[in-house]
């Protein structure tokens, strides 16, 4: 182990690292492979944003769309054709590690179009129709926790599609996903469908949550509001492990556990450090626990590869000094409530712009193939 890499390290500590990106320019020039061989990485997670930015570099792209321009697909048909290719063919090339954690790992990320998170029925239909076009056991489909995205969580479950919750900011909401996702597996029990297929991860996001926060104790301004900053994040998350162990040592988790079930495993988001004054890798490094998964922009992967310091379990244990710093950032006169609905309204709106850029980018496409 001392002379192993970092990311050797942190997966021994039972980090699942995962990239945060895909493209095809990845897959075809054997990159995807090459971190899989060399960094440890296990899975792959995809978002709207991560899209628009590689059909923008549409060469690797421009043989397709021309096929889809010449079919008359019109662009959301030819979204979803390239996007679920791209998925596809990026699920193979993790195929064996699949198969090789029987399930647990070598997962690839889809997400449904950002401007159904509060439509349960449309999420729901595109779940189904993401996971059927597919087609292949190790995908998993991102749906956002919202109000609405938790009846939609629940249905996919319930009929045997592995999830991907996206956008959890606070405990609250993570409790409800939770108990979405153990309701789901109940239904599918009811079902006869066989637990042990069926795979989910809860995305936590972390540096959103500081960035926010940061910005409000920097206008306070006092001595004890600048030392809280940076801190938030990691400590909701340390708190998000807590409600990850209590939940799944509940009685009504064991039982459908018992009966093959998968423990929802939690998943680090938003783990690019957006202050240059902080360590690159503060948010690998401070959330090292077993059974989470880290999805990492490559530059986080870089940083970590390069230079993580990765000391073990870093969050059990963690809960009583977590909760002080979020009650002493509450101290401050800041709401953890507004912050967390906040980040999620700003998360989904995001989404929905990069979305809009990739209509935009693919329409330009097609109309140039044409």
């Amino acid at each position: 182990m001392t002379n192993s890499t970092p990311t050797a390290q942190l997966s021994g500590a039972g980090v699942s690292i995962w990239l945060d990106d895909l493209s095809r320019g990845r897959i075809e020039t054997g990159n995807l492979q090459e971190l899989i061989d060399t960094k440890n990485v296990v899975g792959v997670t995809t978002n709207p944003t991560i899209f628009a930015g590689a059909l923008s570099n549409g060469e690797v792209y421009a043989s397709q769309v021309s096929e889809l321009a010449a079919q008359g697909k019109d662009v959301t048909a030819a979204v979803f054709e390239i996007t679920t290719d791209d998925v596809a063919r990026a699920a193979d090339i993790f195929r064996p590690v699949y198969d090789a954690t029987q399930g647990f790992d070598g997962r690839v990320s889809i997400e449904v179009e950002p401007g159904l998170a509060h439509d349960a029925q449309g999420t729901i239909e595109q779940a189904k129709a993401l996971w059927a076009k597919v087609d292949r056991p190790n995908a998993m489909i991102k749906i956002p926790a919202t109000i609405e995205g938790l009846e939609a969580i629940t249905e996919a479950i319930a009929a045997g599609i592995s999830v991907n919750v996206t956008l959890i900011f606070s405990l609250d909401r993570y409790r409800a996903v939770i108990n979405a996702y153990l309701t789901g597996l109940e239904k599918a029990k009811a079902a006869g469908i066989d637990l042990s297929t069926i795979h989910s991860v809860a995305s936590f996001f972390v540096s959103r949550v500081d960035t926010e926060i940061d910005k409000r104790l920097t206008a306070i301004g006092t001595d004890e509001a600048l030392a809280l900053k940076s801190k938030a994040g990691v400590a909701n998350a340390q708190l998000a492990y807590e409600v990850f162990v209590q939940s799944f040592a509940t009685e009504r988790a064991e039982m459908l556990l018992d009966a093959g079930a998968n423990m929802q495993r939690p998943l680090w988001a938003s783990t690019g450090v957006k202050d240059p004054n902080l360590p690159d890798t503060l948010y690998v490094t401070q959330l090292v626990a077993p059974q989470v998964v880290n999805t990492m922009p490559e530059k986080t992967l870089e940083a970590t590869f390069d230079h993580g310091v990765i000391e073990g379990d870093t969050v059990t244990g963690s809960y009583a000094a977590a909760n002080e710093v979020l009650d002493a950032i509450a101290a401050q006169g800041i709401s953890y409530d507004e912050v967390t609905l906040l980040l999620e309204k700003e998360g989904v709106e995001k989404f929905i712009v990069s979305w809009n850029e990739l209509l935009d980018t693919v329409t330009a496409a097609l109309e140039a193939a044409k």
